[in-house]
Protein backbone atom coordinates (compact mmCIF):
# COMPACT_ATOMS: atom_id res chain seq x y z
CA UNK A 1 0.00 0.00 0.00
CA UNK A 2 1.35 3.39 -0.94
CA UNK A 3 -1.32 5.77 0.30
CA UNK A 4 -0.02 8.43 2.68
CA UNK A 5 -3.18 10.45 3.27
CA UNK A 6 -6.43 9.10 4.62
CA UNK A 7 -9.61 9.88 2.67
CA UNK A 8 -11.36 11.37 5.69
CA UNK A 9 -14.61 13.24 5.22
CA UNK A 10 -14.35 16.92 6.09
CA UNK A 11 -16.13 18.21 9.21
CA UNK A 12 -16.65 14.59 10.21
CA UNK A 13 -17.65 15.22 13.82
CA UNK A 14 -20.41 17.64 12.85
CA UNK A 15 -21.76 15.07 10.42
CA UNK A 16 -21.72 12.22 12.92
CA UNK A 17 -23.31 14.29 15.67
CA UNK A 18 -26.11 15.40 13.36
CA UNK A 19 -26.61 11.90 11.96
CA UNK A 20 -27.24 10.50 15.44
CA UNK A 21 -30.17 12.90 15.76
CA UNK A 22 -31.43 11.77 12.36
CA UNK A 23 -31.11 8.13 13.40
CA UNK A 24 -33.16 8.92 16.51
CA UNK A 25 -35.95 10.13 14.21
CA UNK A 26 -35.85 6.81 12.40
CA UNK A 27 -35.93 4.92 15.69
CA UNK A 28 -39.07 6.75 16.81
CA UNK A 29 -40.76 5.99 13.50
CA UNK A 30 -39.88 2.33 13.91
CA UNK A 31 -41.02 2.29 17.55
CA UNK A 32 -44.41 3.70 16.57
CA UNK A 33 -44.81 1.16 13.78
CA UNK A 34 -43.97 -1.76 16.06
CA UNK A 35 -46.32 -0.49 18.76
CA UNK A 36 -49.11 -0.43 16.21
CA UNK A 37 -48.45 -4.11 15.58
CA UNK A 38 -48.11 -5.43 19.13
CA UNK A 39 -50.17 -3.13 21.37
CA UNK A 40 -53.80 -2.68 22.21
CA UNK A 41 -54.85 0.10 24.58
CA UNK A 42 -51.17 1.05 24.90
CA UNK A 43 -50.27 -2.35 26.34
CA UNK A 44 -48.00 -4.90 24.66
CA UNK A 45 -50.00 -8.07 24.06
CA UNK A 46 -48.03 -11.30 24.42
CA UNK A 47 -49.78 -13.06 21.53
CA UNK A 48 -49.29 -10.10 19.19
CA UNK A 49 -45.66 -9.72 20.19
CA UNK A 50 -45.05 -13.39 19.48
CA UNK A 51 -46.74 -13.26 16.09
CA UNK A 52 -44.74 -10.14 15.21
CA UNK A 53 -41.48 -11.43 16.67
CA UNK A 54 -39.41 -10.79 13.55
CA UNK A 55 -40.52 -7.16 13.35
CA UNK A 56 -39.85 -6.71 17.08
CA UNK A 57 -36.36 -8.12 16.72
CA UNK A 58 -35.62 -5.85 13.75
CA UNK A 59 -36.64 -2.98 16.03
CA UNK A 60 -34.21 -4.22 18.70
CA UNK A 61 -31.35 -4.34 16.22
CA UNK A 62 -32.16 -0.87 14.86
CA UNK A 63 -32.17 0.49 18.39
CA UNK A 64 -28.84 -1.21 19.09
CA UNK A 65 -27.31 0.35 15.99
CA UNK A 66 -28.59 3.80 16.91
CA UNK A 67 -27.15 3.50 20.42
CA UNK A 68 -23.87 2.20 18.98
CA UNK A 69 -23.59 5.26 16.74
CA UNK A 70 -24.42 7.54 19.66
CA UNK A 71 -21.64 6.04 21.77
CA UNK A 72 -19.16 6.24 18.89
CA UNK A 73 -19.99 9.91 18.47
CA UNK A 74 -19.52 10.50 22.22
CA UNK A 75 -16.21 8.64 22.03
CA UNK A 76 -14.97 10.75 19.15
CA UNK A 77 -15.91 14.07 20.73
CA UNK A 78 -14.29 13.07 24.03
CA UNK A 79 -11.08 12.15 22.22
CA UNK A 80 -11.15 15.44 20.35
CA UNK A 81 -11.40 17.31 23.66
CA UNK A 82 -8.35 15.39 24.89
CA UNK A 83 -6.42 15.99 21.64
CA UNK A 84 -6.37 12.20 20.98
CA UNK A 85 -8.54 12.10 17.88
CA UNK A 86 -5.95 11.08 15.33
CA UNK A 87 -6.12 9.66 11.85
CA UNK A 88 -6.81 6.09 12.90
CA UNK A 89 -9.67 7.18 15.16
CA UNK A 90 -11.13 9.36 12.41
CA UNK A 91 -11.09 6.49 9.97
CA UNK A 92 -12.72 4.14 12.46
CA UNK A 93 -15.47 6.69 13.10
CA UNK A 94 -16.02 7.41 9.43
CA UNK A 95 -16.23 3.75 8.46
CA UNK A 96 -18.46 2.86 11.39
CA UNK A 97 -20.98 5.55 10.54
CA UNK A 98 -20.83 4.83 6.84
CA UNK A 99 -21.50 1.13 7.36
CA UNK A 100 -24.08 1.27 10.15
CA UNK A 101 -26.10 4.06 8.54
CA UNK A 102 -26.08 2.07 5.30
CA UNK A 103 -27.37 -0.97 7.13
CA UNK A 104 -30.06 1.05 8.90
CA UNK A 105 -31.26 2.12 5.47
CA UNK A 106 -30.83 -1.18 3.65
CA UNK A 107 -30.89 -4.02 6.15
CA UNK A 108 -29.14 -5.26 9.30
CA UNK A 109 -27.68 -8.78 9.46
CA UNK A 110 -29.34 -10.25 12.55
CA UNK A 111 -27.78 -13.61 11.68
CA UNK A 112 -26.18 -15.14 8.60
CA UNK A 113 -29.51 -15.74 6.87
CA UNK A 114 -31.74 -13.09 8.45
CA UNK A 115 -31.59 -9.49 7.31
CA UNK A 116 -33.75 -7.06 9.24
CA UNK A 117 -35.21 -4.40 6.97
CA UNK A 118 -37.57 -1.50 7.53
CA UNK A 119 -40.07 -3.25 5.26
CA UNK A 120 -40.25 -6.07 7.82
CA UNK A 121 -41.86 -3.57 10.16
CA UNK A 122 -44.29 -2.48 7.45
CA UNK A 123 -42.46 0.73 6.60
CA UNK A 124 -41.79 1.99 3.09
CA UNK A 125 -39.47 4.66 1.77
CA UNK A 126 -41.96 7.49 2.21
CA UNK A 127 -42.57 6.53 5.84
CA UNK A 128 -38.86 6.91 6.61
CA UNK A 129 -37.80 9.77 4.36
CA UNK A 130 -37.57 12.29 7.21
CA UNK A 131 -34.46 10.71 8.71
CA UNK A 132 -32.35 10.89 5.54
CA UNK A 133 -30.74 14.27 5.01
CA UNK A 134 -27.67 15.44 3.09
CA UNK A 135 -25.32 14.65 5.97
CA UNK A 136 -26.58 11.08 6.38
CA UNK A 137 -26.33 10.58 2.63
CA UNK A 138 -22.73 11.81 2.61
CA UNK A 139 -21.75 9.33 5.30
CA UNK A 140 -23.58 6.49 3.57
CA UNK A 141 -22.01 7.29 0.21
CA UNK A 142 -18.48 8.08 1.33
CA UNK A 143 -17.96 6.75 4.85
CA UNK A 144 -17.09 3.11 4.24
CA UNK A 145 -15.24 3.03 0.94
CA UNK A 146 -12.33 0.79 0.02
CA UNK A 147 -9.66 3.54 0.15
CA UNK A 148 -10.65 4.33 3.74
CA UNK A 149 -10.42 0.66 4.72
CA UNK A 150 -7.08 0.32 2.93
CA UNK A 151 -5.64 3.31 4.77
CA UNK A 152 -6.92 2.04 8.09
CA UNK A 153 -5.29 -1.33 7.53
CA UNK A 154 -2.05 0.43 6.57
CA UNK A 155 -2.12 2.30 9.89
CA UNK A 156 -2.91 -0.91 11.75
CA UNK A 157 0.25 -2.44 10.32
CA UNK A 158 2.26 0.56 11.44
CA UNK A 159 0.91 -0.01 14.97
CA UNK A 160 1.22 -3.78 14.86
CA UNK A 161 1.40 -5.21 18.38
CA UNK A 162 -0.61 -2.38 19.94
CA UNK A 163 -3.12 -3.36 22.59
CA UNK A 164 -5.88 -1.64 20.64
CA UNK A 165 -6.12 -0.01 17.26
CA UNK A 166 -7.30 3.45 18.20
CA UNK A 167 -7.62 5.15 21.57
CA UNK A 168 -10.32 3.53 23.70
CA UNK A 169 -11.33 6.63 25.64
CA UNK A 170 -10.55 5.02 28.99
CA UNK A 171 -8.42 6.77 31.60
CA UNK A 172 -4.74 6.04 32.18
CA UNK A 173 -5.41 3.87 35.23
CA UNK A 174 -7.61 1.49 33.28
CA UNK A 175 -5.13 1.36 30.42
CA UNK A 176 -2.47 0.39 32.96
CA UNK A 177 -4.78 -2.42 34.06
CA UNK A 178 -5.06 -3.46 30.42
CA UNK A 179 -1.28 -3.52 30.01
CA UNK A 180 -0.84 -5.68 33.10
CA UNK A 181 -3.37 -8.28 31.98
CA UNK A 182 -2.23 -8.16 28.39
CA UNK A 183 1.27 -9.12 29.53
CA UNK A 184 -0.17 -11.89 31.70
CA UNK A 185 -2.23 -13.26 28.80
CA UNK A 186 0.69 -13.09 26.39
CA UNK A 187 3.07 -14.85 28.80
CA UNK A 188 0.84 -17.37 30.58
CA UNK A 189 -2.13 -18.03 28.30
CA UNK A 190 -1.57 -17.43 24.58
CA UNK A 191 1.32 -19.92 24.17
CA UNK A 192 -0.71 -22.74 25.75
CA UNK A 193 -4.36 -22.03 24.94
CA UNK A 194 -4.48 -24.01 21.72
CA UNK A 195 -3.02 -27.08 23.38
CA UNK A 196 -5.59 -26.85 26.18
CA UNK A 197 -8.31 -26.69 23.53
CA UNK A 198 -7.06 -29.53 21.37
CA UNK A 199 -6.56 -31.79 24.39
CA UNK A 200 -9.91 -30.77 25.90
CA UNK A 201 -7.93 -29.91 29.01
CA UNK A 202 -9.02 -28.00 32.06
CA UNK A 203 -7.23 -24.70 32.52
CA UNK A 204 -4.29 -25.56 34.81
CA UNK A 205 -4.84 -24.73 38.45
CA UNK A 206 -1.58 -22.75 38.40
CA UNK A 207 -3.21 -20.29 36.00
CA UNK A 208 -6.19 -19.92 38.32
CA UNK A 209 -3.89 -19.32 41.27
CA UNK A 210 -1.99 -16.68 39.31
CA UNK A 211 -5.26 -14.99 38.37
CA UNK A 212 -6.33 -15.00 42.01
CA UNK A 213 -3.04 -13.36 42.96
CA UNK A 214 -3.72 -10.64 40.39
CA UNK A 215 -7.13 -10.00 41.95
CA UNK A 216 -9.30 -11.21 39.06
CA UNK A 217 -11.96 -12.84 41.24
CA UNK A 218 -12.38 -9.90 43.61
CA UNK A 219 -12.04 -7.16 41.05
CA UNK A 220 -15.43 -5.49 41.61
CA UNK A 221 -16.19 -6.87 45.10
CA UNK A 222 -16.19 -4.00 47.65
CA UNK A 223 -13.04 -3.61 49.73
CA UNK A 224 -14.96 -4.25 52.96
CA UNK A 225 -15.49 -7.82 51.75
CA UNK A 226 -11.93 -8.42 50.62
CA UNK A 227 -12.17 -7.17 47.05
CA UNK A 228 -10.66 -4.27 45.16
CA UNK A 229 -13.84 -2.28 44.58
CA UNK A 230 -12.92 -1.48 40.98
CA UNK A 231 -15.57 -0.16 38.59
CA UNK A 232 -17.26 -2.39 36.02
CA UNK A 233 -15.12 -0.76 33.34
CA UNK A 234 -12.11 -2.47 34.93
CA UNK A 235 -13.96 -5.77 34.69
CA UNK A 236 -14.48 -5.08 30.98
CA UNK A 237 -10.79 -4.43 30.38
CA UNK A 238 -9.65 -7.50 32.33
CA UNK A 239 -12.24 -9.71 30.64
CA UNK A 240 -11.20 -8.43 27.22
CA UNK A 241 -7.54 -9.17 27.72
CA UNK A 242 -7.97 -12.57 29.36
CA UNK A 243 -10.50 -13.64 26.72
CA UNK A 244 -8.14 -12.45 24.03
CA UNK A 245 -5.74 -15.02 25.41
CA UNK A 246 -8.38 -17.73 25.73
CA UNK A 247 -12.11 -17.41 26.31
CA UNK A 248 -12.00 -20.06 29.04
CA UNK A 249 -9.55 -17.97 31.06
CA UNK A 250 -11.60 -14.82 30.50
CA UNK A 251 -14.72 -16.67 31.60
CA UNK A 252 -13.34 -17.95 34.89
CA UNK A 253 -14.19 -14.61 36.42
CA UNK A 254 -17.78 -14.72 35.16
CA UNK A 255 -18.89 -17.29 37.71
CA UNK A 256 -17.28 -15.28 40.51
CA UNK A 257 -18.93 -12.13 39.19
CA UNK A 258 -22.37 -13.79 39.14
CA UNK A 259 -21.95 -15.29 42.61
CA UNK A 260 -20.72 -12.00 44.08
CA UNK A 261 -23.58 -10.05 42.49
CA UNK A 262 -26.09 -12.53 43.88
CA UNK A 263 -24.67 -12.30 47.38
CA UNK A 264 -24.21 -8.52 47.35
CA UNK A 265 -27.69 -7.94 45.99
CA UNK A 266 -29.67 -10.56 47.89
CA UNK A 267 -27.57 -12.09 50.65
CA UNK A 268 -27.69 -11.51 54.36
CA UNK A 269 -24.79 -9.74 56.02
CA UNK A 270 -23.64 -13.06 57.45
CA UNK A 271 -23.63 -14.61 53.98
CA UNK A 272 -21.64 -11.68 52.63
CA UNK A 273 -19.06 -12.05 55.39
CA UNK A 274 -18.89 -15.81 54.91
CA UNK A 275 -18.59 -16.07 51.13
CA UNK A 276 -17.33 -12.85 49.55
CA UNK A 277 -13.77 -12.74 50.98
CA UNK A 278 -13.18 -16.33 49.87
CA UNK A 279 -14.61 -15.72 46.41
CA UNK A 280 -12.45 -12.62 46.17
CA UNK A 281 -9.16 -14.37 46.98
CA UNK A 282 -9.97 -17.37 44.80
CA UNK A 283 -10.06 -19.89 47.63
CA UNK A 284 -13.69 -20.58 46.65
CA UNK A 285 -14.47 -21.11 42.97
CA UNK A 286 -18.21 -20.87 42.29
CA UNK A 287 -20.31 -22.25 39.44
CA UNK A 288 -23.76 -21.20 38.27
CA UNK A 289 -26.34 -24.02 38.32
CA UNK A 290 -29.53 -22.71 36.71
CA UNK A 291 -30.39 -24.35 33.38
CA UNK A 292 -32.34 -27.60 33.12
CA UNK A 293 -33.03 -30.04 30.28
CA UNK A 294 -35.93 -28.93 28.06
CA UNK A 295 -36.29 -25.51 29.72
CA UNK A 296 -33.55 -23.46 28.05
CA UNK A 297 -34.21 -19.77 28.69
CA UNK A 298 -37.56 -20.45 30.35
CA UNK A 299 -36.22 -20.39 33.89
CA UNK A 300 -39.71 -20.07 35.34
CA UNK A 301 -40.38 -23.68 34.25
CA UNK A 302 -37.57 -25.19 36.35
CA UNK A 303 -38.46 -28.47 38.06
CA UNK A 304 -35.50 -29.17 40.38
CA UNK A 305 -36.91 -29.21 43.90
CA UNK A 306 -35.50 -28.24 47.26
CA UNK A 307 -37.50 -29.50 50.26
CA UNK A 308 -36.77 -28.28 53.78
CA UNK A 309 -35.99 -31.13 56.16
CA UNK A 310 -35.00 -29.84 59.57
CA UNK A 311 -32.05 -27.50 59.16
CA UNK A 312 -31.24 -28.62 55.63
CA UNK A 313 -32.82 -28.56 52.20
CA UNK A 314 -32.87 -31.79 50.19
CA UNK A 315 -32.40 -31.20 46.46
CA UNK A 316 -33.68 -33.50 43.73
CA UNK A 317 -33.58 -32.88 39.98
CA UNK A 318 -31.40 -32.41 36.93
CA UNK A 319 -29.37 -29.55 35.54
CA UNK A 320 -27.49 -29.15 32.28
CA UNK A 321 -24.90 -26.94 30.60
CA UNK A 322 -23.19 -26.26 33.89
CA UNK A 323 -19.79 -24.71 33.24
CA UNK A 324 -16.82 -25.60 35.46
CA UNK A 325 -19.03 -27.80 37.61
CA UNK A 326 -16.50 -30.41 38.72
CA UNK A 327 -13.60 -28.37 40.10
CA UNK A 328 -15.58 -25.75 41.97
CA UNK A 329 -16.36 -25.38 45.68
CA UNK A 330 -19.78 -23.72 45.62
CA UNK A 331 -22.87 -23.66 43.44
CA UNK A 332 -25.31 -20.80 43.04
CA UNK A 333 -28.19 -23.24 42.70
CA UNK A 334 -31.68 -22.28 41.56
CA UNK A 335 -34.41 -24.68 42.69
CA UNK A 336 -38.14 -24.78 43.35
CA UNK A 337 -39.03 -24.56 47.04
CA UNK A 338 -42.79 -24.17 46.54
CA UNK A 339 -44.13 -27.25 44.72
CA UNK A 340 -47.54 -25.62 44.32
CA UNK A 341 -46.13 -23.15 41.77
CA UNK A 342 -45.22 -23.68 38.13
CA UNK A 343 -43.61 -20.30 37.47
CA UNK A 344 -40.80 -18.12 38.78
CA UNK A 345 -42.57 -17.25 42.04
CA UNK A 346 -41.70 -20.59 43.65
CA UNK A 347 -37.96 -20.48 42.96
CA UNK A 348 -35.22 -19.93 45.53
CA UNK A 349 -31.47 -19.43 45.24
CA UNK A 350 -28.97 -21.41 47.30
CA UNK A 351 -25.27 -21.00 48.01
CA UNK A 352 -24.61 -24.72 47.97
CA UNK A 353 -21.25 -25.95 49.17
CA UNK A 354 -19.74 -28.93 47.34
CA UNK A 355 -16.49 -30.86 47.31
CA UNK A 356 -14.22 -30.15 44.33
CA UNK A 357 -13.75 -33.19 42.14
CA UNK A 358 -10.81 -34.80 40.40
CA UNK A 359 -10.42 -36.30 36.94
CA UNK A 360 -11.08 -39.73 38.43
CA UNK A 361 -14.01 -38.67 40.66
CA UNK A 362 -15.46 -35.41 39.30
CA UNK A 363 -18.42 -35.27 41.72
CA UNK A 364 -17.57 -36.75 45.12
CA UNK A 365 -20.31 -34.94 47.07
CA UNK A 366 -23.06 -37.21 48.35
CA UNK A 367 -26.33 -36.94 46.43
CA UNK A 368 -24.72 -35.43 43.35
CA UNK A 369 -23.47 -36.97 40.11
CA UNK A 370 -22.71 -35.76 36.61
CA UNK A 371 -21.23 -36.34 33.21
CA UNK A 372 -19.30 -34.21 30.75
CA UNK A 373 -20.91 -32.73 27.64
CA UNK A 374 -18.40 -32.75 24.78
CA UNK A 375 -18.38 -29.41 22.99
CA UNK A 376 -16.88 -27.72 19.92
CA UNK A 377 -15.18 -24.93 21.82
CA UNK A 378 -15.18 -23.08 25.14
CA UNK A 379 -13.48 -26.14 26.58
CA UNK A 380 -11.18 -24.91 29.31
CA UNK A 381 -13.70 -25.34 32.13
CA UNK A 382 -15.81 -28.14 30.60
CA UNK A 383 -19.59 -28.45 30.47
CA UNK A 384 -21.60 -30.94 32.51
CA UNK A 385 -24.99 -32.47 33.09
CA UNK A 386 -25.75 -32.81 36.79
CA UNK A 387 -28.14 -35.01 38.71
CA UNK A 388 -29.22 -34.33 42.30
CA UNK A 389 -30.73 -37.13 44.35
CA UNK A 390 -30.93 -36.27 48.02
CA UNK A 391 -28.21 -33.61 47.81
CA UNK A 392 -28.27 -31.54 51.01
CA UNK A 393 -27.82 -27.80 51.46
CA UNK A 394 -27.69 -26.10 54.85
CA UNK A 395 -30.77 -23.95 55.39
CA UNK A 396 -28.52 -21.03 56.36
CA UNK A 397 -27.31 -21.04 52.74
CA UNK A 398 -30.70 -20.05 51.35
CA UNK A 399 -29.79 -16.74 49.74
CA UNK A 400 -31.30 -13.92 51.76
CA UNK A 401 -32.93 -16.36 54.15
CA UNK A 402 -36.34 -16.06 52.45
CA UNK A 403 -37.87 -18.53 50.00
CA UNK A 404 -39.35 -17.51 46.66
CA UNK A 405 -36.86 -14.74 45.87
CA UNK A 406 -34.51 -16.72 43.61
CA UNK A 407 -35.72 -15.55 40.23
CA UNK A 408 -35.73 -11.87 41.22
CA UNK A 409 -32.28 -12.25 42.75
CA UNK A 410 -30.99 -13.82 39.55
CA UNK A 411 -32.50 -11.14 37.33
CA UNK A 412 -30.50 -8.51 39.19
CA UNK A 413 -27.26 -10.19 38.13
CA UNK A 414 -27.98 -10.19 34.40
CA UNK A 415 -26.73 -6.65 33.84
CA UNK A 416 -23.21 -7.38 35.09
CA UNK A 417 -23.13 -10.83 33.49
CA UNK A 418 -24.05 -9.46 30.08
CA UNK A 419 -21.60 -6.58 30.33
CA UNK A 420 -18.90 -9.09 31.14
CA UNK A 421 -20.00 -11.33 28.27
CA UNK A 422 -19.83 -8.40 25.87
CA UNK A 423 -16.26 -7.82 27.05
CA UNK A 424 -15.43 -11.48 26.52
CA UNK A 425 -16.77 -11.19 22.99
CA UNK A 426 -14.54 -8.19 22.34
CA UNK A 427 -11.53 -10.17 23.56
CA UNK A 428 -12.35 -13.08 21.26
CA UNK A 429 -12.79 -10.70 18.33
CA UNK A 430 -9.48 -9.02 19.16
CA UNK A 431 -7.79 -12.42 19.22
CA UNK A 432 -9.22 -13.30 15.81
CA UNK A 433 -8.06 -9.99 14.37
CA UNK A 434 -4.53 -10.27 15.76
CA UNK A 435 -4.13 -13.87 14.60
CA UNK A 436 -5.50 -13.07 11.13
CA UNK A 437 -3.39 -9.94 10.77
CA UNK A 438 -0.22 -11.76 11.72
CA UNK A 439 -1.01 -14.50 9.21
CA UNK A 440 -1.89 -12.03 6.44
CA UNK A 441 1.39 -10.20 6.87
CA UNK A 442 3.43 -13.40 6.68
CA UNK A 443 1.51 -15.35 4.06
CA UNK A 444 2.57 -14.59 0.46
CA UNK A 445 0.58 -15.30 -2.67
CA UNK A 446 1.28 -14.12 -6.22
CA UNK A 447 4.50 -12.49 -5.07
CA UNK A 448 3.27 -10.35 -2.17
CA UNK A 449 1.81 -10.61 1.34
CA UNK A 450 -1.91 -11.28 1.16
CA UNK A 451 -2.61 -8.29 3.41
CA UNK A 452 -1.98 -6.16 0.33
CA UNK A 453 -5.08 -7.57 -1.37
CA UNK A 454 -8.16 -5.41 -0.89
CA UNK A 455 -10.48 -8.21 0.21
CA UNK A 456 -8.03 -9.12 2.98
CA UNK A 457 -7.23 -5.59 4.16
CA UNK A 458 -10.94 -4.71 4.11
CA UNK A 459 -11.76 -7.63 6.36
CA UNK A 460 -9.10 -6.63 8.87
CA UNK A 461 -10.17 -2.97 8.81
CA UNK A 462 -13.80 -3.88 9.47
CA UNK A 463 -12.72 -6.06 12.39
CA UNK A 464 -10.96 -3.08 13.97
CA UNK A 465 -13.96 -0.82 13.36
CA UNK A 466 -16.58 -3.16 14.77
CA UNK A 467 -14.42 -4.09 17.75
CA UNK A 468 -14.25 -0.40 18.65
CA UNK A 469 -18.01 -0.03 18.21
CA UNK A 470 -18.64 -3.01 20.50
CA UNK A 471 -16.12 -1.64 23.00
CA UNK A 472 -17.86 1.69 23.27
CA UNK A 473 -21.23 0.01 23.82
CA UNK A 474 -19.79 -2.21 26.56
CA UNK A 475 -17.97 0.67 28.26
CA UNK A 476 -21.16 2.74 28.17
CA UNK A 477 -23.15 -0.03 29.85
CA UNK A 478 -20.39 -0.43 32.47
CA UNK A 479 -20.47 3.29 33.25
CA UNK A 480 -24.24 3.17 33.63
CA UNK A 481 -23.90 0.25 36.04
CA UNK A 482 -21.23 2.07 38.05
CA UNK A 483 -23.53 5.08 38.35
CA UNK A 484 -26.20 2.87 39.89
CA UNK A 485 -28.56 3.31 36.97
CA UNK A 486 -30.65 0.53 35.48
CA UNK A 487 -28.74 -0.74 32.45
CA UNK A 488 -30.37 -3.99 31.36
CA UNK A 489 -31.08 -2.34 28.01
CA UNK A 490 -27.54 -1.07 27.48
CA UNK A 491 -25.97 -4.33 28.69
CA UNK A 492 -28.26 -6.32 26.42
CA UNK A 493 -27.32 -4.21 23.40
CA UNK A 494 -23.62 -4.58 24.16
CA UNK A 495 -23.95 -8.34 24.45
CA UNK A 496 -26.13 -8.66 21.33
CA UNK A 497 -23.77 -6.71 19.09
CA UNK A 498 -20.56 -7.94 20.71
CA UNK A 499 -21.43 -11.58 20.08
CA UNK A 500 -22.09 -10.92 16.40
CA UNK A 501 -18.87 -8.94 16.08
CA UNK A 502 -16.88 -11.80 17.62
CA UNK A 503 -18.38 -14.36 15.25
CA UNK A 504 -17.79 -12.14 12.21
CA UNK A 505 -14.17 -11.52 13.21
CA UNK A 506 -13.50 -15.21 13.79
CA UNK A 507 -15.22 -16.27 10.56
CA UNK A 508 -13.39 -13.68 8.48
CA UNK A 509 -10.15 -14.47 10.28
CA UNK A 510 -10.50 -18.09 9.23
CA UNK A 511 -11.32 -17.01 5.66
CA UNK A 512 -8.08 -15.02 5.54
CA UNK A 513 -6.24 -18.23 6.44
CA UNK A 514 -7.90 -20.05 3.54
CA UNK A 515 -7.58 -23.81 3.75
CA UNK A 516 -5.10 -23.54 6.61
CA UNK A 517 -7.78 -22.01 8.78
CA UNK A 518 -9.73 -25.26 8.54
CA UNK A 519 -6.81 -27.20 9.96
CA UNK A 520 -6.98 -27.91 13.68
CA UNK A 521 -3.33 -26.98 14.14
CA UNK A 522 -4.06 -23.30 13.43
CA UNK A 523 -5.36 -21.31 16.43
CA UNK A 524 -7.96 -19.50 14.33
CA UNK A 525 -9.91 -22.79 14.16
CA UNK A 526 -10.22 -22.70 17.95
CA UNK A 527 -11.21 -19.04 18.00
CA UNK A 528 -14.01 -19.77 15.53
CA UNK A 529 -15.38 -22.51 17.79
CA UNK A 530 -15.05 -20.32 20.88
CA UNK A 531 -16.75 -17.36 19.21
CA UNK A 532 -19.84 -19.36 18.32
CA UNK A 533 -20.99 -19.82 21.91
CA UNK A 534 -21.17 -16.09 22.56
CA UNK A 535 -24.41 -15.77 20.62
CA UNK A 536 -26.01 -18.45 22.79
CA UNK A 537 -25.06 -18.19 26.44
CA UNK A 538 -26.08 -15.42 28.85
CA UNK A 539 -29.19 -14.99 26.71
CA UNK A 540 -29.30 -16.22 23.12
CA UNK A 541 -29.44 -13.48 20.48
CA UNK A 542 -33.14 -14.08 19.94
CA UNK A 543 -33.92 -13.85 23.66
CA UNK A 544 -31.72 -10.77 23.91
CA UNK A 545 -33.57 -9.06 21.06
CA UNK A 546 -36.88 -9.85 22.75
CA UNK A 547 -35.70 -8.30 26.01
CA UNK A 548 -34.45 -5.17 24.22
CA UNK A 549 -37.64 -4.74 22.20
CA UNK A 550 -39.95 -5.15 25.21
CA UNK A 551 -37.88 -2.72 27.25
CA UNK A 552 -38.03 -0.12 24.48
CA UNK A 553 -41.78 -0.59 24.08
CA UNK A 554 -42.30 0.00 27.80
CA UNK A 555 -44.33 3.20 28.03
CA UNK A 556 -42.19 4.26 30.97
CA UNK A 557 -39.04 4.17 28.86
CA UNK A 558 -37.78 7.51 27.57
Amino acid sequence: MTQTQAPIIGDLLSLTQASVKRADLLLETVRSAVRAKVETDEQVQADLFESEQFAAHVFAWIATYVEALRQMDHWAHALMDEDKFGEIEQLILQIAFGEYLSQLAGGIPMSQGEIGRLSDIGLNASDCEDWRDAGVDILIARGNREPARARLCELMQQHSGAATFGATGLDDELEMVRDQFRRFANDKVVPFAHSWHLNDQLIPIEIIEAMAALGVFGLTIPEQYGGFGFPKAAMCVVSEELSRGYIGVGSLGTRSEIAAELILGGGTEAQKQQWLPKISDGSILPTAVFTEPNTGSDLGALKTRAVLDGDRYVVTGNKTWITHAARTHMMTLLARTNPETDNYTGLSMFLAAKTPGTDEVPFPSEGMSGGEIEVLGYRGMKEYELAFDGFKVDAQNLLGGVEGQGFKQLMRTFESARIQTAARAIGVAQSAMEIAMDYAQGRKQFGKPIIEFARVSSKLAMMAVEIMVARQLSYHSAREKDQGRRCDLEAGMAKLLGARVAWAAADNGLQIHGGNGFALEYPISRVLCDARILNIFEGAAEIQATVIAKRLLDRGHN
